[in-house]
């Protein structure tokens, strides 16, 4: 954790910031969508996403397949939508016959 919050204090300040002010919230998404107004937006509770972080602190941007004896485990995978893609599917099984071989 302490490395993570080394490297990436100014996001997590920014994110908290964002959180407690619908000005600074709309000022960013106006980054993406200069249009959106005022009006568009509701407070909500915040989303939480899982994000893998390697020992050093760094972000992990890709899925980690590993084997662990006879089970074979993705993390990081973004969505369940992307644990059921075919082509990961397909990236499992090669990894786990070549491992056969």
């Amino acid at each position: 954790m302490r490395p993570l919050a080394r490297q990436h204090w100014r996001t997590g300040m920014a994110e908290i910031r964002g959180s407690l002010s619908t000005k600074v919230f709309l000022a960013a998404a106006r980054e993406f969508v200069p249009a959106l107004r005022d009006s568009d937006v509701e407070p909500a509770p915040a989303g939480v996403r899982a994000q893998a972080v390697d020992r050093d602190g760094s972000l992990v941007d890709d899925f980690r397949i590993n084997r662990l004896g006879p089970v074979v485990t993705v993390r990081n995978a973004p969505s369940p939508a992307a644990t059921s893609s075919l082509a990961i599917g397909e990236h499992v099984a090669e990894r786990v016959l070549a491992d056969a071989d």
